[in-house]
């Protein structure tokens, strides 16, 4: 059997679009080019059927390695605790007052991309200090 080497995350949410744009501003990621035939993904947009448009929207690592990001539209809101979430790992290597001062500087960069602070879980003895927060839809995520 073989083993996967690829997998893609899928968001639910209801503005796809809008979303994936603040996780490529979180994680450096960036928007494929539109389809072939289009100039712009608007362009493509307004090609499709009324129901279709805006209906999902995907982001990339541009090296490569990450995996791609899908985000698609769902009727129901949000309604519970994310059983899993993405930790954007910026204090990787950094322990005590240092890894604190790192990932206080990038809760501070995404919460002036519209994401919310939770609180900030401090060092306690082998567990190093993470920062809770929430994307623009509510969807939990650490900076660790």
């Amino acid at each position: 059997m073989a083993s996967i080497k690829k997998f893609q995350v899928t968001f639910d949410c209801a503005e796809p679009e809008r979303v994936a744009r603040f996780w490529c501003e979180v994680l450096g990621y960036v928007v494929p080019p539109p389809p072939e035939g289009f100039a712009t993904w608007d362009a493509y947009k307004r090609s499709l059927p009324s129901e279709q448009q805006d209906a999902w929207f995907a982001c990339s690592d541009p090296s490569g390695v990450g995996p791609r990001l899908y985000f698609q539209r769902v009727p129901e809101g949000k309604a519970a605790k994310n059983r899993l979430h993405l930790d954007v790992r910026v204090g990787t290597g950094l322990v005590g007052d240092e890894r604190l001062a790192v990932l206080e500087a990038e809760c501070a960069r995404l919460v002036a991309l519209g994401a919310v602070h939770v609180r900030t879980l401090l060092a306690d003895g082998e567990n190093e200090s993470c920062i809770p927060m929430l994307d623009i839809e509510g969807n939990e995520f650490c900076v660790d």
